[in-house]
């Protein structure tokens, strides 16, 4: 096993995180396909309003390489397709019915794995519509069928406190996740890496018979962009493959079922969250309904995906593809009065502006920005903790004046979309929404 230290990173000490207690949800009314949060893709309808559909029913593909599909997560009618600004698909909702039926996909059996060629097998995860959970470094769009990778990691770790815990989803799920690796390995030509933190004793056991490299650091210490940076010995490297544990389980019980996987393990948690934990459910699940009879009644904002990665969304939308993590946080909409000479005891930060700095306890989290935008200073926080060693704060400058062959010597496509530099930034500039946009829009330049 080969240990990586990742020396930069924060990890933020906040209330509301999830135990790894799971609750069983019971099965929501509606389920709905969330084609404007999948990155790049251009979504074609399969469907239109009152279409019967399966569970794995094709509901849209993507223009750009139509035998990518996203199939349907329930079986029923569809109720409603929602477009936004410029037609952008943002939602096909589907009625349930009380008892669904699913299409038939092909099974492959574990003794017949061995025998099965790489475009067979690639052609079952297109047609089972679960070949968009890989995704390729470094702009992280789907991964193109038609090429083989360098290698492909399987982050056991989300490296964040409000993603499914290894221990939670791994559970009983041995034979699965071995048949799994098996596939991943038909895939890259046995160049397969799974990785967990070295201090996570959540893992089982019985698992680290899989796992290649132990990492030790701070979030996103966990991130595959992250360990690829640290690890990589060639360019080819920077093209590897990506793939989260609690997905791979998903490609493996669609070949080995021949069903179409909807089951999801996911996170409850935040601030106003009223009993944080996992919940057993799944795809496409309604975010009220994820929140019933957990959220404490106050001004709340749901956040989608994660503290640092996720997205803000109404109460009356559903979970996204990707998705895996929902938390409940105050809105922060509120002027405090005096806030200037308040302490900030208990404000999360990580400079010294607030006494926070020296409080240990875990501390309420809310959307308030604390502070207006302002010019950026050169503090060098942004440096300070960002895991690739790019420098936040020249880069985005780079990007501003729109010198190309500037942010790219900066390292702009190294950049893991991790946040940090957005939320350690005392001048309140959207750093990480800068780099992104614009490592997506060279992206889309170069592809055009």
């Amino acid at each position: 096993m080969n240990p990586i230290r990742i020396k930069k990173g924060y990890d933020l000490n906040v209330e509301g995180r999830p135990s790894d207690k799971i609750e069983q949800l019971p099965k929501p009314a509606y389920v709905a396909a969330v084609p404007e949060k999948i990155p790049f893709i251009k979504p074609r309808l399969a469907v239109k309003i009152g279409d019967e559909v399966k569970i794995g029913t094709v509901l849209f593909v993507d223009k750009r390489a139509p035998e990518i599909k996203f199939l349907s997560p329930g079986g029923g009618k569809v109720e409603q397709i929602n477009f936004g600004p410029r037609r952008i698909i943002r939602e096909i909702i589907i009625k349930l019915e009380s008892e669904e039926a699913s299409e038939a996909f092909e099974k492959v059996p574990e003794t017949h794995l061995g025998h099965l060629e790489r475009h067979d097998l690639v052609k079952m995860l297109l047609e089972g519509g679960l070949w968009p959970l890989i995704r390729q470094l470094p702009y992280r769009d789907i991964a193109d069928p038609v090429k083989n990778p360098p290698a492909v990691f399987v982050s056991l770790d989300a490296g964040e406190a409000f993603q499914p815990a290894s221990g939670v989803y791994l559970k009983d799920q041995k034979e699965l996740f071995a048949y799994g690796i098996q596939v991943l390995r038909k895939l890259a030509q046995d160049n397969v890496y799974v990785t967990a933190r070295h201090e996570n004793r959540e893992v089982p056991a019985e698992y680290n018979q899989w796992i290649t490299h132990f990492y030790t650091g701070k979030y996103p210490a966990a991130d595959p962009g992250v360990l690829l940076y640290h690890t990589r010995t060639s360019a080819d490297a920077n093209h590897c493959w990506y793939i989260s544990g609690q997905d791979l389980l998903l490609l493996a019980r669609l070949l080995k079922t021949g069903k179409y996987p909807v089951e999801r393990i996911v996170t409850l948690g935040g601030t106003l969250c009223s009993d944080p934990g996992h919940v057993g459910t799944r795809s496409g699940v309604p975010l009220a309904h994820l929140a019933a009879g957990r959220k404490q009644e106050k001004n709340i904002r749901y956040i989608a995906g994660g503290l640092f990665r996720g997205y803000i969304a109404a109460e009356n939308t559903f979970l996204g593809y990707y998705e895996k993590s929902l938390l409940l946080l105050p809105a922060g909409d509120q002027e405090e009065v005096f806030g200037f000479v308040r302490p900030g005891f208990n404000k999360p930060s990580y400079s010294r502006a607030f006494l926070s700095y020296f409080n240990t306890a875990a501390l309420p989290m809310d959307c308030n920005r604390h502070g207006g935008v302002r010019a950026c200073i050169a503090c060098g926080y942004c440096a300070q903790v960002c895991p690739v060693d790019i420098l936040p704060q020249l880069t985005f400058k780079a990007v501003l004046a729109d010198a190309v062959e500037e942010f790219l010597a900066h390292g702009l496509l190294d950049c893991v979309e991790c946040g940090l530099c957005t939320y350690v930034c005392p001048s309140k500039i959207e750093l990480a929404d800068i780099l992104v946009h614009a490592k997506a829009a060279y992206y889309k330049e170069q592809t055009a």
